[in-house]
């Protein structure tokens, strides 16, 4: 369109012999002009949208991000804050994100150091049978002998109040919600369960309570216990407590409906050390217009001492890590500055999370991304956006429907580690994979690395990668 208003070849003086500067000329000019300020930003909004689609090729191209997640998952592995192998991670991945050219470093963070110690149980009213248990994270121990007591089934925090739990072990028998796993609202599901995980010893100490177990959050078991954190609020006496494997679990309800007294030997020996110091690290491509404008990306760098933390959070940091290698090489550097945070302490303390935001609340951030869900197909975005916002970011996304992500919902909140940063009103995104199978793994000594498909992962970062950059370069 633009060529047909472009005067003719001009001589000397910028006219034709046979022009003149009449009213026809000045009103092709302010036309030619008006059309190049109603072109400029759709060139460009074409240019962010290639950009991106070139990203996520080179994202669905690659299996660096697979061999980083493998790395962290078979060579490190389980990450529990305070250990060793959480410091090995840190000092990896920060070498790592530095040896791509990246700028990076890192942020004290102090972290709680729980150790789990010994754990077992067996049914001593039935042949002591054993049982197959783990301990909750933070919990606090038995005697070093452990003790035996009478198990009381509780399905709810309404009935344990009219059960007599006193000198007893208290069985939290409630399960995730199925219907909604295999509808694929397995978040749903967790929240509901892990109340029992979270707030059971609490629950049940004042009224006299031993100690508590609970069927294990998850919707799948080979035997194998999900561990998680149990929550002391510190207004009532600390009492044990440990998640059952489900087939385990089953066994209890089984013989408690029949009428049979059940009792229980309980031996948990955590121990709860000092603080130790470790750190967030922290990643920056620095914007080449509005460095102040910050978009960040995160996932936690921590897990759970049962498995190696290939899906909770190993996948996440291998997306976010890979999303900065790929902006950084293939680029462009786009006009606001990316941060990429790997957190740490999430499972067990969320103290990551609260120091970032502590030590960098002050900053301009423009969006705060998370990406821990796991690493099956991605499914789209989480997203505290709403309205006129949103709709404009959906018409920039459509290079989603690629790996199946083009859809948002909104939420309250997209994730741990961010909730401080959108409770302060930044923008959240939370990336959604596929969730009927991730909490058949969470948590448990399954989370290993053979149960990421690495077309998936490849699919997931892809996802985040041109997120990020729409709207480093685009904004919101």
């Amino acid at each position: 369109m633009l060529s047909v208003l472009l005067p003719a070849a001009r001589g000397e003086g910028g006219r034709r012999p046979d022009e003149g500067c009449g009213p026809h000329q000045a009103f092709r000019v302010l036309l030619l002009a008006l059309c190049i300020c109603i072109a400029t930003p759709l060139f460009a909004q074409d240019n962010i949208q290639q950009n991106a689609e070139r990203l996520m090729a080179a994202a669905l191209n690659s299996s660096h991000g697979y061999e980083t997640l493998a790395y962290l998952s078979d060579n490190i592995g389980p990450r529990l804050s305070g250990s060793k192998n959480a410091a090995a991670a840190v000092a990896w991945a920060t070498k790592r994100l530095r040896s791509w050219g990246l700028d990076a470093h890192t942020e004290k963070v102090m972290v709680p150091h729980w150790i789990r110690g010994v754990e077992s149980a067996r049914v001593v009213s039935h042949n002591d049978q054993p049982l197959v248990l783990t301990t909750l994270g933070g919990s606090v121990a038995t005697p070093a002998e452990g003790f035996v007591a009478d198990v009381v089934e509780a399905r709810s925090f309404d009935e344990l109040k009219m059960l007599n739990v006193r000198g007893k072990i208290v069985f939290f028998s409630g399960s995730m919600d199925m219907d909604l796993v295999r509808a694929g609202r397995s978040f749903e599901a967790y929240r509901k369960a892990q109340e029992f995980r979270t707030k059971g010893a609490d629950q049940a100490s004042p009224h006299g309570a031993l100690a508590v177990v609970i069927r294990s959050v998850a919707s799948d078991s080979m035997r194998s216990p999900h561990t998680g954190s149990v929550k002391y609020e510190g207004k009532v006496k600390k009492i044990p407590a440990a998640a059952l494997a489900i087939e385990d679990a089953m066994l209890i309800h089984r013989l408690l409906a029949k009428g049979e007294k059940v009792r229980m030997h309980l031996l948990l020996r955590p121990r709860i050390l000092d603080d130790v110091e470790s750190a967030n690290v922290v990643a920056e491509i620095r914007g080449s217009e509005r460095p102040d404008e910050i978009v960040l990306i995160g996932a936690h760098l921590d897990s759970w001492d049962l498995g190696t933390g290939a899906i909770d959070d190993g996948g996440g940091v291998a997306m976010v890590m890979e999303t900065m290698r790929l902006i950084h090489q293939v680029g462009p550097v786009p006009r606001r500055t990316i941060r990429a945070v790997l957190f740490m302490n999430e499972e067990n303390g969320g103290r990551g999370g609260k120091q970032y935001f502590a030590d960098h609340k002050n900053e301009k951030h423009i969006a705060a991304i998370e990406t821990d869900a796991g690493s099956a197909a991605p499914r789209g975005f989480l997203t505290t956006l709403k309205g006129d916002a949103l709709t404009a970011l959906e018409g920039r996304m459509q290079m989603l429907d690629r790996v199946g992500a083009a859809k948002f919902d909104n939420a309250e909140h997209t994730g741990a580690d961010t909730t401080p940063l959108i409770d302060a009103g930044v923008a959240g995104f939370g990336l959604v994979p596929d969730q009927r199978h991730y909490f058949d793994y969470h948590h448990s000594a399954a989370d290993t690395l053979d149960k990421i498909d690495p077309h998936e992962l490849a699919q997931n970062t892809a996802a985040l990668v041109a997120l990020t950059y729409v709207i480093a370069e685009g904004g919101l």
